[in-house]
């Protein structure tokens, strides 16, 4: 599995929640919805959800194993590092950055 593109969308005016993120596998498998989120201990992806009846959320995609999630982690944050450089960075121009 390769992670063969990450877009991300940044958002303006919140204090939690710094960026939306689509992450493309092997040119033929995406998962959209993942939010690049500033916590206690630094940035951080969480995975796509929903909430259910009792106020829960669960999570509709997540990886499986520890590996996984640190690369996606990784590629993820690096593109998001790599949209806060852009000069025309915005949350509305949702530009590609192609891993």
């Amino acid at each position: 599995m390769e992670i063969t593109e990450v877009r991300i969308y940044l958002v303006d005016d919140n204090d939690k929640l710094k960026a939306f993120a689509n992450v493309t596998f092997d040119n033929c498998f995406l998962v959209g919805g993942l939010r690049v989120i500033s916590g206690s201990n630094g940035l951080f992806v969480s995975y796509p959800s929903r909430k259910l009846k009792n106020g829960t959320f669960k999570d509709i995609v997540h990886p499986l194993d520890n590996d996984t999630r640190k690369l996606i982690e990784d590629k993820v944050l690096e593109a998001y590092n790599q949209k806060l450089k852009e000069p025309t960075s915005s949350s509305t121009s949702g530009a590609s950055e192609e891993i």
